[in-house]
């Protein structure tokens, strides 16, 4: 369900689980953590590309699996806790990732797919790609989105996104600055994949160090967040209304609140 493909000076990670929209199930979250952890160390690598098969960046984490193996069960509480703490971990596994990071969108990034987005450095995205975080309508909290799209825009745009319920397309997000180079979909991956290699033309010590200045320094407390963030989400996937709102999602009906 992951891809890693290496062409040094760069990689490409590939979420590629179009039958359930790239949602990120157990499996999936270990893999891309382990991509990740490989090309950490790998020494022909200086950039990375992370994008997607078919017409979903990434739906998010994926609802129904957690519902058959979570909602059920006694210990939901504690299940959620973890299910939260590995999600948490990727993301500061991707912030501390000590190469330039691209993300490449033709495609929806919703939900925790957004977060994936917000934890890469730069973003490429065609007209065809938006973002949306929709966890209020099954009864759930963005809370590892909220802390990384607060650091990255603002309280301004954390607020149109969380609460707003507003969907933003490829090229308004372009016009916001939320995307740095809108692009053709034929060209999504080529125009980040040329931008990755032009990068891995500079010092990697010096891209190190950058982006230790700006996730680790000046963010520091961004990290501090994302913990909270993760609990939030945790102790609302524990309430009645997750659980209607989870329920709803698999059933494909609106949920009763």
């Amino acid at each position: 369900m992951i891809s890693v493909k290496v062409t040094a000076p760069t990689a490409t990670i590939v979420l590629d689980r179009k039958s359930a929209h790239n949602a990120l199930d157990a499996k999936m979250i270990r893999e891309l953590s382990q991509a990740f952890h490989d090309l950490h160390g790998e020494k022909r690598v200086r950039s990375v590309v992370l994008t997607a098969a078919g017409q979903t960046f990434c739906s998010g984490v994926d609802l129904k699996a957690w519902h058959e193996t979570i909602l059920h069960d006694e210990e939901s509480l504690e299940n959620w806790q973890e299910v939260a703490a590995e999600l948490q971990e990727l993301l500061e596994q991707m912030m501390r990732f000590p190469k330039v990071l691209i993300a490449a969108i033709d495609g929806g990034a919703i939900g925790f797919g957004f977060a994936l987005v917000l934890a890469s450095d730069l973003v490429v995205a065609t007209e065809r790609a938006f973002f949306s975080l929709p966890a209020p309508r099954y009864g759930l909290v963005s809370g590892h989105v909220a802390p990384l799209l607060y650091f990255r825009y603002g309280a301004a745009a954390a607020s149109r996104l969380l609460l707003g319920n507003e969907r933003i397309e490829g090229k308004i997000a372009a016009e916001l600055g939320w995307v740095h180079r809108l692009v053709p979909s034929d060209q999504c991956w080529v125009a980040a994949n040329q931008w990755a290699n032009d990068i891995s033309n500079v010092a990697p010590e010096s891209i190190q160090m950058t982006k230790r200045l700006l996730n680790e320094m000046i963010g520091e407390s961004m990290f501090d967040a994302l913990s909270s963030g993760a609990t939030a989400l945790a102790t609302m996937c524990s309430t009645e209304a997750a659980s209607e709102g989870i329920a709803a999602f698999v059933e494909k009906r609106l949920p009763k609140f």
